[in-house]
Order: structure tokens, then C-alpha cells, then sequence
């Protein structure tokens, strides 16, 4: 009789361990800036597995997570579709998790499910890509979208020489920060001071090499005149480097991108003379910190709301170009010829 009671427990913690795709880890608490409750279990959702940019984030996300001593799940698609993060949300929402964090691959698709979670007593924040105002309580943002918008405008600009055309790679149509940003792109063009510039079209790259290659190939047929590519989606810019690379272009590259994949097309006389991001793990490290404050009550994501999260520093809760509230992880940072060697090696 005892063996037959052992076997079915153990069945039940096997069926329990595999019922879904997330990673689930637990950590041992240790003496933390942060005041948590014992019970608490956070969650990171992803759009792919696949993304280094991403890894990264869930590196800071699970730094602060260990050192709070809070159980935590990661969950990463292993396809980056829409229906994969709706599956891992259902999941997270059964187990009544603490607190989502979710970079919303599509902000309209995941809207009423986070809103399902949020009406189940279980907070949500986004980062990186933002969930709609209505099923988040706070975004966490890389940086501020006017501030993108003008940092990449200028950065056309310059490399234009001032006057010229040029066009824009991102990765889906869907993606909600990259058309936040295209959107602020186009209103900073009504300046003056970018008159002499003209915007010739949108290519998506679907996050996938060979298509960025091939859209980044088909612009240099299309626009011949062309003298800048500006990327929005970090992950295609070393894509659109080997194209314009291949094609011995004289086409210039900036945006955003990743300093260890773009290390050796960056230079005065190469293909990307200088590129923007911001540090993917503050990212992480900053939702954890957000989910925590959001969950224990520091915070609620209301506007003019203050927090520390550790030694980070000090944020305040903004109000976001959507609408909804944000907090501001920070600048665009430029990476050049000068100090690309040191970034390469941090991610």
C-alpha cells in the first residue's frame, strides 16, 4: 500500500514538473535590500529563446530575483509566436504567480489575457515591447521615445551628410515599441532641421536572418539613391550589415544593434560607423525590481510615483507615449570605433 502511495506522488510531481514550457527555478533567500513575503513566485516572458539581446535580460531579471531569494519562472518561445506567450500566460495565471513581466509581442493579442490576469489579483508590467495601457500596470522602458527618436533622427542626419533619403528596418508591423518609435521618427522629421531628408520606405525583417538579408538587399535595388538604413530592431542589424557588406554598398548603417555581433562592421571606413542601444541587463534587473515593488505594494504604477530598486538608484513613474505609465531604464548609449572592443565582451 505505501509503494502505491509513493507512485502516485511521484506521478503527480512528474505531471506537475513538465505541465508547461517555462523554466522554473528557486532560490534560497538571502539578505536583500528588498522586504519580501515567503510566499512569492515572479515570471519572465519572452518573445523568443533565440535572441541574445533577450538572454541578457533575463540575466539581470534572474540576478535580482536570486539575490531577493524569490522563486522565479522563465519563459521563453521556443518558435516567438503570439500563441506560445498566450499559452505560457494561461499557464502562469493557473499557477498565480506573484507578478508577470512580459515583452508583449503583440500588445493587442495579449490584451485580454493580461487583463484576465489582472483581474485575477496577479500583477503585470511589460518590458521591452509594451502591453497595451489597459492590461499593464507599469512598461518598463529601455529609454525614453522622444529621446530615441531624436538620437536616431540625428544620427540619419549626420551620416546623410544633411541632406538625402533613407529607410527604416524593424521587425514586424505588430511590434509595439519599434512603431512607437517609427511614429516619433516621423514627427521629429516635421523639424526644420530634417527638411532635407526623405523617408523611403519600411522593410520587416520578422526577426529572421535571411529575410533581413533579403529586405536589406531588395531596398539597395529599390532605392538606389539611398544613403542610410536606420534599424529599430537590434537583432537585425548584423544582418543588414553582411548585406550591405556583400553588396560592397556604400549605403551607411546605424540604429540599433548588438556591440558583440556588430564588432567588426563598426568604423569610419566600414558599413556602420556608429550604432545605439542601451544595456539589455539594467532591463532585466529593472523589471525585477518593478515586479517586486508592484507586488508588495511599494508601487502601483500610478504617474509621479517614486521607488529605489537597489543600486540602480532612484526611478519615477512617467507618463509613457501610449498613454499608460513607464519607467526609464536610461539613454541611448552610442557604441563607436573606439569603444566597441569593451562592449563586445558584456554582450
Amino acid at each position: 500500500m505505501l509503494k502505491r502511495v509513493i507512485a502516485v506522488f511521484l506521478t503527480m510531481v512528474l505531471i506537475l514538473a513538465t505541465a508547461t514550457g517555462c523554466a522554473k527555478h528557486a532560490t534560497k533567500k538571502t539578505e536583500s535590500a528588498v522586504d519580501l513575503a515567503a510566499d512569492e513566485k515572479y515570471a519572465i516572458v519572452t518573445t523568443s529563446i533565440e535572441k541574445a539581446y533577450e538572454k541578457r535580460e533575463i540575466e539581470g531579471f534572474e540576478e535580482i530575483m536570486k539575490e531577493a531569494g524569490k522563486d522565479y519562472i522563465v519563459c521563453e518561445p521556443e518558435n516567438g509566436t503570439v500563441a506560445e506567450q498566450e499559452t505560457f500566460i494561461k499557464d502562469l495565471i493557473e499557477q498565480k504567480v506573484s507578478c508577470i513581466a512580459v515583452s508583449a509581442s503583440d500588445a493587442e493579442a495579449l490584451q485580454d489575457l493580461l487583463k484576465e490576469a489582472l483581474n485575477s489579483g496577479i500583477d503585470v508590467c511589460s518590458f521591452d515591447k509594451p502591453a497595451a495601457p489597459s492590461s499593464r500596470e507599469l512598461f518598463v522602458n529601455q529609454t525614453g521615445t522622444t529621446q530615441i527618436a531624436v538620437t536616431l533622427m540625428d544620427a540619419v542626419l549626420d551620416l546623410c551628410g544633411g541632406t538625402g533619403s533613407w529607410t527604416i528596418i524593424s521587425s514586424t508591423s505588430t511590434s509595439s515599441s519599434q512603431n512607437i518609435w517609427i511614429d516619433a521618427m516621423k514627427e521629429t522629421m516635421k523639424d526644420e532641421k530634417y527638411a532635407n531628408l526623405t523617408m523611403e520606405e519600411i522593410a520587416y525583417g520578422d526577426d529572421n536572418y535571411q529575410k533581413i538579408y533579403n529586405q536589406t538587399m531588395s531596398l539597395l535595388q529599390n532605392h538606389p539613391d539611398m544613403k542610410v538604413i536606420c534599424v529599430v530592431a537590434p537583432e537585425s542589424m548584423q544582418a543588414a550589415a553582411d548585406a550591405l557588406t556583400a553588396a560592397g554598398s556604400d549605403v551607411k548603417l546605424t540604429g540599433f544593434g548588438l556591440p558583440s555581433e556588430m564588432k567588426e562592421y563598426v568604423g569610419a571606413d566600414k558599413c556602420c560607423p556608429y550604432f545605439y542601444l542601451w544595456n539589455p541587463i539594467d532591463v532585466g534587473r529593472l523589471s525585477a525590481y518593478v515586479s517586486i515593488a508592484l507586488y508588495n505594494g511599494k508601487i502601483t504604477g500610478e504617474l509621479n510615483e517614486e521607488f529605489k530598486a537597489g543600486e540602480m538608484g532612484d526611478f519615477i513613474v512617467t507618463e509613457a507615449s501610449d498613454g499608460g505609465t513607464e519607467v526609464i531604464v536610461g539613454y541611448p548609449y552610442k557604441f563607436t570605433e573606439e569603444n566597441i572592443e569593451e562592449w563586445s565582451e558584456i554582450f
